[in-house]
């Protein structure tokens, strides 16, 4: 028999889910059960907190104590950029495969950086700026009016200044 676990013990729980969603019972309740918590309750906790990511996946980190769950989203890039372009929530079942041919100001690209800088493993602000310019390349969609990839060329040959961190 495992041991029991400490309820006055803090355990991190990392979920991938879809915004606006509670997750299905099935997954969370072989994770929520040894620590004494209801799975209904922290998958409602989740779609609330998830709420502004309806339609996109979010990874999502439930700390719990004393049998309290705290949902925390931890965006992506690919998520962040989609926000800002600005595009109505979508219904994952029915609108598969969608092209994001909208354009995202340099300057919100480089808040996205900031935001990510955590995240990243680039050694200085400017390979993160780069790193965001590139999952611009992967969405599909377009940075100040131009292609993501005359973007990065113009900022590794110093034409387009990044900021200092």
């Amino acid at each position: 028999m495992p041991p029991k676990v400490d309820p006055s013990e803090k355990v991190e729980v990392f979920l991938r889910v879809c915004g606006g969603e509670a997750g299905a019972m099935s997954t969370l309740a072989p994770k929520m059960g040894p620590l004494g918590v209801s799975p209904k309750k922290v998958g409602d906790e989740i779609a609330k907190a998830t709420l502004p990511w309806k339609g996109m996946k979010v990874q999502v980190k439930l700390t719990i104590q004393n049998r309290v769950a705290v949902p925390e989203v931890l965006p992506t890039a690919s998520a962040l950029i989609i926000k800002a372009l600005k595009e109505p929530a979508r219904d994952r079942k029915k609108e598969k495969n969608i092209k994001h041919h909208g354009s995202v100001p340099f300057e919100e690209i480089v808040k996205i950086a900031q935001t990510l800088r955590n995240k990243s493993l680039a050694v200085d602000f400017k390979g993160t700026v780069l790193e965001i310019l590139g999952t611009c390349v992967s969405i599909g969609c377009k940075v100040n009016g131009k292609a993501a990839k005359e973007i990065q060329k113009q900022v590794q040959e110093g034409a387009l200044e990044v900021p200092a961190l």
